[in-house]
């Protein structure tokens, strides 16, 4: 039986445990290797430390020496439900552009919280930043229960002033859990030292997450990532944003509109199918020549997209230099990418205290969320985030550099 694969993001202030608690889940979920292990053991001998699991996850050798995490990582572990892809990102107000890319592609977050220092700046700004991706399946880990001795009344404390601020994002908690991840308390088994604790460990509180089944209900797009030829025969590949495609359906490419019909499903080292639906990447032929670019998304005959090239939508700025008004700039959704500009700036806003700086602003500076209208230089294929996640979200690049992130919350006339 094929099992369901839930992309995670581990969030949450500098030091509060994050990589610890990844390696304890690695640990409990037999997902390392003897070797790798093993490694771990005598980097920390030769660093002049104990044995940490920070160390499983912290690949890099600056990481290990100067103790934070400076890239997003992907780990992997499974349980008995599902598997899992677990991205790890850095809580270091430095590394937020990386942390904002790794949140991109999760579907669920943990936020972790250090139980002894309570709710800080990082924490706020990690929260909000979930909060305007439109990630809503949130787990809140309380770590370092050891060290308060394990007292219901300290996380309860913080748990009062956490759920206050994520209540005013609407955010809403799935599962508030106390755990150590040092000691592995909480994480797979259960521990008499919090038997005033009532809910479920981390694990099964993950394996209880709801995939959205929704998407696959949504009208067939599928963004095409690459062309390969294989002995003369021209494969399209990519990953199926929403919706299912069948053999010998009728599709069309859009922006071109260009109607084709599926000769036949590929799917790399395994047996072609007679269906795929959204999240399988898979490869597409087609029943006649045609050109066919990196790009194009086809859709189903029956339900094409409306192309637009205005919309509405929520950015977070990461650029030393400032977002201008009337601003040319390089725009990616999906595999799309064309030149927009800037037609306003609805409202700046500073993440850490969720505060309104400007209305109707002229500039957006470093670290500030934006509230703006941008105008595509060609019609392209895009939805609201909260309709189609691969389709509403986008970034921003100039010179090659990735400079915001952002969803899009409102399709606007051309």
């Amino acid at each position: 039986m094929r099992k369901d694969v839930l992309k995670i993001v581990v969030i949450g202030h500098v030091d509060h445990g994050k990589s610890t608690l990844i390696g304890r889940l690695l640990l409990d979920t037999d997902s390392l290797p003897d070797e790798k292990i093993t490694e771990i053991k005598r980097i920390c001998k030769e660093l002049g430390k104990e044995t940490e699991l920070a160390y499983l996850v912290d690949q890099l050798k600056e990481e290990r020496e100067h103790a934070i995490t400076i890239d997003t990582t992907q780990i992997f572990f499974k349980t008995h439900r599902r598997n899992y892809v677990i991205i790890d990102a850095p809580g270091h107000v430095e590394f937020i552009k990386n942390m904002l890319t790794g949140a991109s592609l999760a579907e669920a977050a943990i936020l972790m919280i250090d139980v002894q220092e309570g709710v800080m700046e990082q924490t706020r700004r990690h929260a909000y930043l979930i909060n305007f991706l439109g990630l809503n399946r949130v787990i809140v880990v309380f770590n370092k229960m050891d060290l308060i001795d394990y007292k219901k009344e300290r996380f309860d404390k913080v748990k009062t002033e956490l759920l206050k601020f994520l209540g005013n994002l609407k955010i809403k908690p799935f599962f508030l859990i106390p755990v150590s991840a040092k000691e592995g308390t909480n994480l797979s088994k259960k521990s008499q030292k919090m038997n005033w604790y009532k809910g479920p460990t981390l694990l099964k509180a993950l394996d209880s997450l709801k995939l959205n089944t929704n998407i696959v209900k949504r009208p067939l797009r599928f963004p095409i990532q690459d062309i390969y030829e294989i002995n003369g025969e021209k494969i399209i590949v990519g990953r199926i944003a929403s919706g299912m495609v069948k053999q010998g359906q009728e599709v069309v490419l859009c922006p071109s509109f260009k109607g084709t019909r599926i000769n036949s499903i590929r799917v790399f080292g395994k047996r072609n199918k007679t269906k795929a639906k959204a999240g399988e990447s898979i490869g597409l032929t087609f029943n006649r020549p045609l050109f066919v670019k990196r790009g194009e998304v086809v859709a189903q005959k029956e339900t094409p997209p409306k192309l637009t090239n205005r919309f509405k939508g929520n950015i977070f700025w990461m650029s030393d230099k400032p977002l201008y008004i009337n601003k040319t700039i390089t725009l990616r959704c999906a595999a799309q990418k064309v030149e927009c500009g800037v037609e306003k700036i609805e409202k700046r806003i500073d993440p850490s205290r969720l505060e309104t700086i400007q209305v109707n602003a002229k500039e957006l500076k470093r670290n500030e969320i934006g509230i703006v209208v941008l105008k595509t230089k060609k019609m392209i294929v895009m939805e609201r985030f909260n309709f189609i996640e691969e389709l509403g979200r986008f970034i921003l690049e100039q010179q090659n550099q990735v400079c915001a992130g952002g969803i899009i919350t409102e399709k606007l006339l051309a």
